[in-house]
């Protein structure tokens, strides 16, 4: 996954998404868990440029972001240094989490879980997330269902025309079960040439049945508190797109 050009138009591609309905979902789970509690700690794993982890800080939590990224990271202190809040940010793999104090909450949101392309990678991030959390923490995480993979995404095209960005998505049936090839040509306005420059990225993703997710999680350790299915996180349906897991260390 290249995100080191795709970052600077990531918030752009990314203005549909409910964040603002995450937070909520966070906060609930807050009050269910933490009530109590006189501070609360969230990881935000996965973090991108930082839109949760400022959202996350901005309700007075405790918060530290992570991506595997540079340039998305170096997007995401810009936007803490701009609504002044002090948001440490780690570049790290999610599979490979260390150094942190142990945490009240940890957050992989938008599919990101999708981007790992082995089993063992999907294991291991939760294992990772599971050393640390601390007892009776929480952990909550988002992914594709099969249904979006095979139904919604393969074999189709989706594009975007606006002034300053464009895209082409085309998305194909990828090298494993339940997995999905996107291919996007975006054309981005360059203000001070007034000229498009045209940007190519392929994205995969692979997801698992929710039995197997399932399992996977209380091997490690954690029991599954709840599950949704899309938003505003209904119950799951054989055509629920996306999976919203909650479990407990």
């Amino acid at each position: 996954m290249a995100y080191e050009q795709f970052a600077f138009i990531y918030d752009k591609l990314m203005e549909d998404v409910p964040y603002d309905q995450w937070v909520t979902l966070v906060g609930k789970i807050k009050e269910q868990y933490f009530l109590n509690e006189e501070s609360f700690s969230i990881l935000d794993v996965a973090c991108g440029t930082g839109e949760l982890s400022v959202r996350f800080a901005k309700k007075g939590w405790d918060v530290t972001g992570v991506d595997l990224s540079e340039d998305m990271l170096a997007i995401a202190n810009e936007k803490a240094f701009e609504a002044q809040i002090p948001i440490p940010f780690f570049q790290q793999n999610m599979a490979e989490l260390q150094g942190f104090e142990r945490q009240d909450c940890i957050v992989i949101f938008l599919d990101s879980i999708n981007y790992l392309q082995s089993e063992q990678e999907v294991i291991q991030t939760f294992s990772s997330v599971y050393d640390q959390l601390k007892e009776g923490g929480i952990f909550l995480f988002d992914v594709h269902s099969a249904y979006k993979i095979n139904e919604v995404f393969a074999s189709s095209t989706f594009t975007l025309v606006e002034d300053e960005v464009s895209y082409i998505w085309n998305s194909f049936k990828g090298e494993y079960k339940n997995s999905i090839e996107h291919e996007l040509t975006f054309f981005v306005l360059d203000e001070d040439t007034d000229q498009y420059e045209r940007i190519d990225e392929l994205h995969k993703q692979r997801t698992y049945p929710i039995e197997q997710f399932q399992a996977w999680l209380q091997e490690i350790g954690f029991s599954i508190v709840s599950l949704y299915g899309d938003e505003p996180f209904l119950p799951v349906s054989d055509t629920s797109e996306r999976l919203y897991f909650v479990c407990k260390k």
